[in-house]
């Protein structure tokens, strides 16, 4: 599978289970070649801004995402680094 079809598998998952008002995801995988478990998926880092994540601690919130790409943590993904923000979160960070 391409990279680009993962990117995109990834980015269906998490549209479908959280709703995101922005997402972000890179493709860090370059960075990690020879590196073993590496042929087995990517390493991808994720910016999931959602409603979803209000009320929620960051494990509660990395969880959402955890499931939300179930399968393809067991396929396509060997590393993936989360931030996870509400909306008001990620005004105030960009602010």
């Amino acid at each position: 599978m391409s990279t680009a079809e993962r990117v995109e598998r990834i980015r269906r998952a998490l549209t479908a289970r959280l709703a995101p008002v922005e997402l972000k995801i890179r493709d860090d995988s370059a960075a990690h070649a020879g590196h073993a478990g590496a042929r087995e998926g990517g390493h991808f880092a994720v910016l999931v801004v959602s409603d979803q994540f209000a009320g929620r601690t960051r494990m509660q919130r990395h969880q959402l995402v955890y499931e939300a790409l179930a399968e393809l943590l067991r396929t396509d993904i060997h590393a993936l680094s989360i931030q996870a923000r509400t909306p008001q979160e990620q005004t105030r960070s960009t602010v």
